[in-house]
């Protein structure tokens, strides 16, 4: 079987999928990566050499045998690539899987653009009765495609799917120092969608509470200077460290000496691969309701703690009641471990998808509807308004 898989550019959260894809003996896979990734990601450690992965195919000089496998594979995904690529093939009626994560980031009031919507009905609604499905990166991904009739009852859950590193769960919190100091984590590009502002109000509020701790920030950007002042002024300078820029492999270190990891972003968040990888390193997290990995991965007091986005009080709280329990940080470091183990992992996203692949093309026995506590991919996508992902992670 054929399998293509067309995105913008190939990095280290596609890797571990793109791998598990073609290690499926019955499967020729092709990531068609259509541009070059920009200067400040590769500055993250982000851009691997695309040339030591076989299955990497770069548009840019290979432009004819890449639009064959688009129009002519048994079945091709698109995500985050021009809409335009995927109109022949769909034109013709061939399965088809649109990647996406959400359209409505500033908020759901605008679909009603009448210019949007024209836009959005060439892009998706007119292929609404053909066999095209939507893979929905985000908790609220099918609410905002919902709101413009596409895709009807043919929309999925699915996300991300970094590099799963397996640890003994006996000694998961090894490397997490018991010296009476919590140390919190932020991870990210500064920028004001991020919110790591949020981050020193949490460490504030901590120490106003007579909890030890300090703030490791890995990540730099457009904020940082405003956010090194920010520090200045709510009193946590000598608490708040600024790491820059590091490398996954590093950035994963930092997660596994970290007692609680806070994700800080709002709706703009399409999904948020950091929460995979902090889950995997058994972090208690504190997140944002908003964030689009957050419905899919978090159930608030099982595997995680979430607040609603812009309270960092709320958000302070959680971290101090974790701040205060180290076997309440223990067990949802564990859990959040388990539910990446478990569900969020490639091989597992690449096996259901397979089958479903499978059950399209060829009619093979395939179920979406599995009882979890939390959804996993491949399952129906929840129609979660995004007013309604605080509830949710209760629920």
């Amino acid at each position: 079987m054929l399998i293509t898989f067309v995105s913008n550019y190939f990095n280290h959260h596609q890797r571990a999928f793109c791998d598990a894809m073609s290690a499926i003996p019955e499967v020729e896979f092709t990531f068609i990566q259509m541009e070059e990734m920009e200067e400040e990601r590769i500055r993250m450690g982000w851009a691997p050499d695309v040339s030591a992965f076989p299955y990497v195919l770069k548009y840019s000089g290979n432009e004819e045998r890449c639009r064959k496998l688009m129009t002519d594979s048994d079945m091709t995904i698109f995500g985050g690539v021009d809409e335009r690529l995927a109109y022949e093939r769909q034109d013709r009626g061939k399965a088809t899987l649109r990647y996406s994560e959400r359209i409505y980031k500033e908020g759901q009031w605008k679909f009603i653009s009448p210019k949007g919507l024209i836009k959005k009905n060439r892009d998706h609604t007119r292929y609404k009765g053909m066999p095209v499905y939507l893979l929905c990166a985000g908790g609220y991904v099918a609410s905002d495609f919902s709101l413009i009739g596409a895709y009807p009852d043919k929309k999925y859950v699915w996300g991300y799917f970094p590099e799963v590193i397996s640890y003994d769960t006996a000694q998961l919190h090894s490397q997490r120092i018991d010296d009476g100091t919590i140390r919190l984590l932020w991870c990210g590009r500064m920028i004001d969608w991020k919110h790591p502002e949020a981050a020193l109000d949490v460490c504030r509020y901590l120490e106003e509470r007579g909890i030890k701790c300090v703030l490791d920030f890995v990540g730099g950007g457009e904020l940082e200077e405003h956010i090194r002042e920010e520090a200045l002024k709510r009193g946590v300078p000598g608490l708040a460290h600024f790491n820059g820029f590091k490398t996954p492999e590093e950035t994963r270190e930092y997660m596994r000496r970290a007692d609680i990891f806070l994700f800080t972003s709002d709706y703009k968040e399409g999904w948020g691969a950091v929460l995979n990888e902090a889950m995997n390193s058994g972090c208690a997290v504190v997140a944002s309701h908003a964030i689009g990995a957050v419905p899919y991965m978090l159930k608030h007091g099982v595997n995680g703690m979430v607040y609603k986005s812009g309270n960092s009080r709320e958000a302070g709280e959680y971290a101090y009641k974790l701040a205060k329990d180290r076997k309440l940080r223990e067990r949802l470091g564990y859990n959040a471990y388990d539910t990446v183990a478990q569900y969020w992992n490639a091989g597992y996203g690449a096996e259901r998808l397979y089958a479903f692949i499978r059950h399209i093309l060829y009619a093979e026995e395939w179920t979406a509807e599995e009882k979890t506590i939390l959804p996993h991919p491949m399952q129906k996508a929840p129609e979660l308004a995004p007013k309604d992902g605080y509830r949710f992670t209760r629920g």
